[in-house]
């Protein structure tokens, strides 16, 4: 009994992560053609990207991330 249990049990589990995993693709799909559409408005996908990752960060992991970045330049002479 425990065994028909268990296996009940994963296969109820891997059915939720192919429906989940499904889910994920189609919302890959949706982001990709949000900027595609922003690129054909002349926008630049690359630098939005960018954003996004900046506007996930915590104020203060982006603080020191600019800072880091702004003394890199300067060592390199990129100002």
């Amino acid at each position: 009994m425990t065994d028909n249990v268990s296996a009940e049990q994963l296969r109820l589990f891997i059915e939720r992560i192919e429906r989940l995993e499904e889910e994920k693709k189609a919302f890959a799909d949706d982001i990709r053609d949000v900027y595609a559409e922003a690129k054909s408005t002349g926008f630049d996908a690359k630098t939005m990207r960018a954003i996004i990752r900046l506007r996930k960060m915590e104020k203060h992991h982006r603080d020191e991330a600019d800072a880091l970045l702004e003394t890199y330049r300067q060592a390199l002479g990129i100002v």
